[in-house]
């Protein structure tokens, strides 16, 4: 068999809510796809904020690591470009395209190539001048990666398609190429206010990330057509959670579970509907990637190979997680570790507000402000109990009867703090240059250079 191409296909700002994480949201090009493939129900990114989660995935490092602590177009950038998954497999002899949003260095095409890019699909401008990765649509998206699937290719391949939806947009409402269900009969997220603001604004998610399932299903279409299912491992997945108050740019699940979901022969056999629980991260995608593909595993990666889970769906891979926060608009740096049942998140700067540039501009946002949603003071430290307050509603960091579990994580995230140099150990992260939204602001389109 010739060596196996990977399709690494992901959308911005959906988290898990896809029908084939028990939603009531239409995705059935993702549910097809989970039925043929293998579900990873407890996936999680390593930071909830939209450069740093990719960074991260594409380098198999942790954001502090590989130094990706902010948004590209604010400034930020990876210590070593060559050190992502696109790069170490053009130098194996794969060759490389890029359809979409790639968002972990700032454009033109030159920092794309640093990447490690052989070629951008879709330079194209749409009739209004915008670059087509970034029109709300993202059709020319999908129609520039399926093109290129259409080839013929006298090498293996890494094509990276990113999809806009079903991030916001400028005025806070989110792309959609398809109707907007009635909200008078959805339910926003658990933790949010069960109003007309918050349903009208879930409705308008729920068309978008419909949006992005129809685009993902032409792509995945494309592979099937071309005869490339059974030589090519495809990885569906999002940067974090969605774009609500309390989710995206959180430590808590709601910010950092996202959807996984693997296809293919790669090492284990990811395919037949296999469904596992145990907790994995987007560190693991470079190694998933270097066992299916044959290839060494370099050793600054942090994460583990999915593929004993494709062998066996009950096996754990690890028994903690860990994750972080640095900047998003505006800096808020926060580390947390999570265990099956433990989550602990401890915070670096005491404010008496929410840092509210970090959460994106929505009506679901502006009803909860009006009702004194922004006036909470930060804390040290939060622990939650995940099987019985699976919400992460009841911090319980400063009852005594939890003291021991406190210490317990704490000692854990001193562990890992220390194993991987973190700056924070140092003191306040290194921010010259960078544009940055203060953190007494309300929207985050509110920047200043520090």
């Amino acid at each position: 068999m010739n060596p196996l191409n990977i399709v690494y296909l992901h959308s911005h700002d959906a988290g898990r809510y896809i029908q084939p994480y028990g939603y009531a949201i239409q995705t059935p090009q993702l549910q097809k796809f989970a039925e043929q493939g293998m579900l990873f129900r407890q996936a999680f990114c390593e930071n909830p904020t939209c450069s740093p989660s990719r960074a991260c995935l594409m380098t198999g490092q942790s954001a502090h690591v590989n130094g990706m602590l902010g948004l590209a177009h604010r400034g930020f950038r990876l210590n070593h470009y060559e050190d992502t998954l696109v790069n170490y497999l053009r130098g194996h002899g794969w060759h490389t395209a890029l359809s979409g949003v790639q968002h972990i260095a700032h454009e033109p095409f030159s920092t794309v190539e640093e990447i490690g890019y052989h070629e951008v699909l879709d330079e194209a401008l749409d009739d209004s001048g915008t670059v087509r990765r970034y029109a709300p649509d993202s059709s020319g998206v999908a129609d520039a990666a399926t093109d290129f699937l259409a080839r013929e290719h006298d090498k293996p391949f890494f094509l990276d398609v990113g999809f806009f939806p079903p991030h916001r947009i400028d005025d806070g409402d989110f792309p959609s190429s398809l109707p907007v269900p009635n909200p008078a009969y959805v339910r926003p997220p658990a933790h949010l206010p069960d109003t007309p603001e918050t349903r009208e604004d879930f409705a308008r998610y729920m068309a978008s990330v419909s949006t992005f399932d129809a685009l993902a299903g032409q792509v995945l279409d494309a592979i099937d057509r071309n005869g490339l299912s059974g030589n090519t491992l495809v990885i569906v997945t999002t940067d974090h959670g969605i774009a609500f108050p309390g989710m995206k740019c959180r430590l808590t699940d709601h910010g950092l579970g996202v959807l996984l979901i693997l296809r293919g022969p790669g090492a284990g056999g990811f395919e037949q509907g296999k469904v596992t629980d145990a907790m994995v991260s987007h560190l693991d995608i470079f190694p998933t990637v270097c066992e299916s593909l044959g290839l060494p595993l370099p050793e600054r990666l942090e994460g583990e190979s999915l593929a004993a889970l494709a062998n066996d769906p009950e096996a754990e891979l690890r028994d903690c997680l860990f994750a972080e926060v640095n900047v998003h608009a505006a800096p808020e740096p926060m580390r947390a570790v999570r265990t099956p049942r433990w989550k602990y998140i401890r915070h670096y700067q005491s404010l008496e507000h929410r840092v509210l540039p970090n959460c994106d501009d929505s009506p679901s946002k502006t009803r909860l402000c009006e009702s004194g949603w922004a006036a909470v003071p930060s804390v040290r430290e939060e622990l939650y109990d995940l099987v019985l307050d699976p919400i992460e509603g009841n911090n319980l960091a400063a009852l005594p009867q939890h003291a021991d579990t406190l210490a317990e994580m704490a000692g854990r995230l001193d562990d890992w703090m220390a194993a991987t140099s973190d700056p924070l150990l140092d003191g306040a992260l290194e921010l010259d240059g960078k544009i940055l939204t203060p953190v007494d602001a309300y929207s985050p389109k509110d920047i200043n250079k520090a």
